[in-house]
């Protein structure tokens, strides 16, 4: 599966953006999907997740109850809708994929698909 993330770009603190992941294939749904973020000088860090038919989800502590992950399966596409957005979560977001929804836990490196990252920056 081909990924393409969009909706990046500048917001000021305390404002929103949603996030699209674009796939290719007619396999999406057998796919369980995932956002991730990379801050410069830090290493990739997960965000969220969401299982194949998006009945589990699952998120990383530090954008709980901000961000929100869904995925719309006859449009092969998944998102990640962030409100509250905070300077700190400035970064580049990746989506990913993968067959196996409990490698989210276990970090990027696992992860069998990329997309290209989209740029996400928060102003104070």
């Amino acid at each position: 599966v081909q990924l393409q993330a969009s909706g990046g770009g500048l917001v000021q603190a305390g404002g929103s953006l949603r996030l699209s992941c674009a796939a290719s294939g007619r396999t999406f749904s057998s796919f369980a999907m995932g956002w991730f973020r990379q801050a410069p000088g830090k290493e990739r860090e997960f965000v969220a997740a969401i299982n194949w038919n998006g009945g589990t989800t699952s998120y990383a502590d530090s954008v709980k109850g901000r961000f929100t992950i869904s995925r719309v399966n006859a449009k092969n596409t998944v998102y990640l809708q962030m409100n509250s957005l905070k300077p700190e979560d400035t970064a580049v977001y990746y989506c990913a994929a993968n067959l196996d929804y409990s490698a989210y836990a276990r970090g990027p490196s696992v992860m069998n698909h990329w997309g290209k990252g989209t740029l996400v920056t928060v102003s104070s």
